[in-house]
């Protein structure tokens, strides 16, 4: 393995939650005056945080979210997600030879810690990781496409960010992962392979478990 830290996005790459989460999105934002449709969703907010989504719908129609926006939001999707997350096809398998091989992994994500919380432990997956290998835009400044929340992951892992590889599957993941100066490989099940190509992805994959080899 040549890499010393291998950093997973959550949403749409350990568990397949970007449908559930952007059908609700888009239902939501549009029962709150501002009409949005799945595919909108998945282009414009896929793999960014709350705080992006209220400054888009803000500087599009000059008009704030709610401040309840991110409760009511985050209420609809975890009923869902303990109702029907699953995981992404073969993860887990990936994070089974990853531990087996000695190499460590961690979690990078938009999400809160509370969501991420709730999706790894509905789909069994939290205890592959616990606590101390969770990483949230939560706890950084600035969200993705900023490289902050990778580089707070790769220095709390004690991993200089060269030796690191991001697993991400949105263009603004993406682009967060090269500007940390991180290869990044784009999985390709929920976002066409050109739009993570354009962003900088360093490899494409379309199956989970391509992922192994892909990183040898």
């Amino acid at each position: 393995m040549r890499y010393d830290l291998i950093i997973f996005d959550n949403d749409g790459v350990l568990v397949d939650s970007e449908p559930i989460s952007n059908e609700i999105l888009a239902s939501y934002l549009t029962e709150l005056g501002h009409p949005t449709t799945y595919e909108e969703s998945l282009r414009d907010y896929m793999g960014g945080s709350v705080q992006r989504i209220r400054d888009i719908v803000r500087e599009r129609s000059g008009r704030a979210l709610p401040g309840d926006f991110e409760a009511g939001f985050h209420t609809l999707v975890f009923d869902e997600f303990r109702r029907r997350l699953e995981p992404v096809p073969g993860v887990r398998t990936v994070l089974e030879k990853l531990a087996a091989d000695g190499v460590p992994y961690c979690v990078g994500s938009s999400g809160s810690h509370e969501r991420i919380r709730v999706a790894l432990t509905k789909t069994g997956l939290f205890e592959r990781f616990g606590a101390g290998r969770i990483f949230s835009s939560q706890d950084v400044g600035r969200g993705k496409p900023a490289p902050d929340l990778f580089l707070h992951a790769a220095k709390e892992m004690g991993v200089d960010p060269g030796r690191c590889a991001v697993v991400e599957d949105s263009p603004l993941g993406v682009q967060a992962a090269v500007a940390a100066g991180m290869d990044v490989y784009g999985f390709t099940a929920m976002t066409p392979a050109a739009k993570l190509a354009d962003a900088g992805a360093t490899a494409l994959f379309g199956d989970m478990a391509e992922l192994p080899q892909a990183l040898q």
